[in-house]
């Protein structure tokens, strides 16, 4: 049978929490109330940075007694913290835990803590209720179906810096669209708001500006009421702009000009305003800079691991942002963005859902159409994992004429872009129809083929012969191929088995002689070439297995008694005296190489 050849992609695997202790838990049921409050807090401190202990703790039960006690009148204050802060700490873990917390209505009864007059235990509930709002499982109306919340949630800002905080968090990840913008503008969040741009706390800060910048997305209201407020006798724009110099922080900077953005676009600020567009021209390669940077930073974090690759993709208007940066004037950033975009492509479960949802293919193309050779090595190497087998942008990106533009990239001088042009075309061929497989042997030609073959660079060597190993599955594409390109292909074959070549590509050069030998008529092309054969009876007796068992294959295909000529094939290769070396073979060390040739003595029996 013929084998093909694909790249795998690496998933990373997730290990299932097991049930463990259930002391912590139980001691939350003893009468006394000391007692209690001692296990609560013994359990937070099992659970700081512990997901497996959160985990457990929620299977057991503990989330409904917690949520028990912090609601309860007899419950001292302190221990209503304390619950608070445990469950605070459980939200922190995975989006499941997050999920049954909800499941445990948790946020009407730390939205009812709210209401207590004791500041500690109010933090502690904030704090426990912005995790869970800045969950993606999170549902935002959720804050905003009691009225009275939003009120309450503005008088509330006054009492310390984390409550300040905690709800500008809340609002700015909770408010998506413009029913809600108007909600908390109608609440006075503008007022509210605004002086908490000179806290001392940088967390403040940075918190309120996200609120406005959320506030003004899209909202002309909002935007225009911003242009008149005054904080400390400054206009918010001017405060906006100042927060947009190089020694603040990258995060404050983007969030600034995003205020300023949404102004502009509004109306709300004149486009030609002197303090913004020299600001901004100014800034511009900063910009760049910054994107460039963020966009490395995830291609960094989403090189190998699953779960931050979800997390960057699910992050709102993400995928949308990276896209745009491949349209970028910049080089810089166009060559960041699509290294971010092959980071997250390892991924099997993106490649089928956010990639094809946001069509990434079509600006690829675009890029891979006229970009520097740095951009191209990226671009096409991500194009290389868009043509898996299981990716559903394999299909438009064949019909938008990817073969012409990948056996062009295997004409280039660069070597990285020959190997990514043939490895694309090789992940182009596995398991593909007849149609596709002769437009790739077309476009490429017989002779850029063979170029390849013979290339000084091992891994065009390597990728070229996956290409013809796939090129040459299914037994009618294998017989048509040959038909057409047997005569190159078996010299081909012959150059590469008798030249100094390491022993990985002498075994797949073997693998596709195996294929070959798996036609129905092809295999006529290796009975009637005697040096050929000569040399697969040669790799039969070689010192590698690896070679040995690649040699095997072919042998196999040759006399499987099945098919048609199998008899004088057989005695052929007996008189060759293959009969003798599969019996060798049968008493080897190794199990697949003995059981390999045990197999093919049974050929020779019935």
């Amino acid at each position: 049978m013929a084998c093909l050849l694909e790249t795998p992609i690496r998933m990373s695997v997730l290990s299932e929490v097991t049930a463990s202790s259930r002391h912590y838990v139980d001691r939350l049921f003893d009468p006394d109330p000391q007692k209690v409050l001692q296990g609560v807090i013994d359990m937070k401190n099992a659970v700081i940075g512990n997901n497996k202990q959160k985990a457990n703790l929620i299977v057991l039960g503990a989330v409904p007694r917690l949520l028990y006690l912090l609601q309860q009148e007899t419950s001292s204050t302190e221990l209503k913290t304390e619950c608070a802060v445990v469950l605070g700490s459980l939200a922190m873990g995975t989006e499941n835990n997050v999920k049954s917390l909800l499941d445990c209505h948790i946020i009407p009864a730390l939205l009812q803590g709210l209401l207590s007059p004791d500041l500690k235990f109010i933090e502690a509930c904030l704090r426990c209720l912005r995790t869970i709002f800045t969950s993606p499982v999170t549902p935002e109306e959720l804050l905003y179906t009691d009225a009275t919340v939003i009120p309450h949630l503005m008088a509330l800002l006054s009492r310390s810096r984390y409550t300040q905080e905690y709800i500008c968090q809340i609002f700015s990840h909770c408010c998506k669209g413009p029913d809600h913008q108007t909600i908390l503008f109608n609440h006075g969040a503008v007022q509210n708001i605004a002086h908490l741009l000179t806290s001392p706390s940088y967390k403040v800060r940075m918190q309120a500006l996200k609120c406005f910048s959320v506030l003004a997305f899209e909202n002309p209201q909002v935007s225009m009421t911003l242009v008149n407020v005054l904080v400390d006798g400054e206009l918010l724009p001017q405060m906006f702009v100042k927060m947009l110099q190089r020694d603040k922080p990258i995060e404050m900077q983007l969030t600034s000009a995003k205020c300023l953005t949404y102004m502009c676009r509004a109306g709300a600020i004149r486009t030609d305003d002197s303090c913004i567009v020299l600001k901004l021209d100014h800034d511009l390669k900063h910009a760049h800079e910054l994107r460039q940077a963020a966009f490395k930073l995830y291609a960094s974090l989403g090189a190998n691991d699953e779960d931050i690759r979800k997390k960057i993709i699910e992050t709102e208007n993400m995928m949308d942002r990276i896209v745009t940066g491949l349209s970028e004037s910049s080089v810089k950033v166009r060559l960041a963005a699509v290294r971010c975009l092959h980071s997250l492509s390892r991924s099997v479960q993106q490649l089928r859902t956010s990639f094809q949802d946001h069509a990434v293919w079509k600006p690829l193309m675009k890029v891979l159409q006229n970009a520097p050779d740095e951009i191209l090595v990226v671009a096409s190497s991500m194009l290389c994992n868009l043509l898996l087998e299981f990716s559903p942008s394999k299909e438009p990106i064949l019909e938008s004429g990817a073969v012409e533009l990948l056996c062009g990239l295997t004409q280039s001088e660069n070597p990285a872009l020959r190997v990514n042009g043939i490895w694309a075309l090789m992940n182009m061929a596995f398991q593909a129809e007849q149609k596709i497989k002769a437009d790739i042997l077309r476009s490429l030609s017989t002779e850029q083929l063979f170029r390849l073959l013979s290339d000084s660079d091992m891994n065009v060597l390597m990728k070229t012969l996956g290409l013809l190993r796939n090129l040459l599955s299914t037994r009618p594409h294998i017989d048509k191929i040959m038909s057409t390109h047997g005569k190159q292909i078996m010299q081909a074959v012959t150059l590469i088995l008798e030249g100094e070549h390491s022993i990985e590509v002498k075994e797949q050069t073997l693998c596709i002689l195996a294929n070959i030998a798996d036609g129905t008529t092809a295999k006529e092309l290796i009975m009637t070439n005697d040096d050929i054969l000569q040399k697969i009876k040669y790799y039969m007796g070689h010192s590698h297995v690896k070679l040995q068992l690649a040699a095997m294959f072919c042998i196999s295909n040759l006399i499987w008694n099945e098919e048609e000529g199998s008899q004088e094939r057989q005695d052929k290769l007996r008189d060759m005296g293959i009969v003798d070396i599969l019996h060798k073979l049968s008493q080897s060390a190794d199990s697949n190489l003995c059981d390999k040739a045990k197999t093919a003595l049974q050929q020779y029996l019935e």
